[in-house]
């Protein structure tokens, strides 16, 4: 089950009916077991400030966190995926925006590189050395083209925003 909550005050209010779309087609296309339960909450930055120190022992606020429960895995084609709590995603729309002001697309297309970016750490990926980087950022804009392509009314231009992650 996926829960999408804004507790952020963000203006304009963030479409949270495109992160759940966007959420339930990317586990499905990560072989994740459709029960899975997975929250994803946007904050204001004060939130996310306290977030950021208190887990990662890093000042200030971050654009997304994410916090693994059942360390979940992609579930190989012969196999069939198990159930259980995928974890939480943590969002801050205020520090997306800016990013997004700087990188030339939409707040939203931010927020949701930043919501498939936290669903790809939650099942294991990482970007800490350059091989994991290209990996990790490659599937995240190849899903994101793939969702996009699927929504009604796509007009096939194909952009995703490049990842812009602080």
């Amino acid at each position: 089950m996926i829960e999408v909550n804004d507790e952020s005050g963000f203006e304009p209010r963030v479409e949270l009916d495109d992160i759940s779309a966007l959420a339930a087609f990317v586990l499905d296309q990560m072989r994740v077991h459709p029960q899975a339960d997975l929250d994803v909450v946007l904050v204001d930055e004060a939130a996310m400030e306290s977030l950021h120190l208190k887990w990662m022992d890093l000042p200030g606020p971050t654009d997304v966190l994410s916090f693994p429960m059942d360390e979940l895995r992609p579930a190989p084609l012969t196999e069939e995926p198990e159930p259980g709590l995928l974890g939480d995603i943590v969002v801050c729309p205020s520090v997306a925006a800016r990013q997004a002001l700087n990188a030339g697309h939409s707040t939203m297309d931010e927020i949701l590189l930043l919501v498939t970016h936290g669903i790809l750490h939650l099942l294991g990926y990482d970007h800490a050395e350059e091989n994991q980087r290209k990996e990790m950022f490659d599937l995240q804009r190849h899903l994101l083209l793939m969702w996009l392509a699927s929504r009604p009314g796509h007009d096939g231009d194909g952009h995703v925003p490049e990842p812009t992650m602080e």
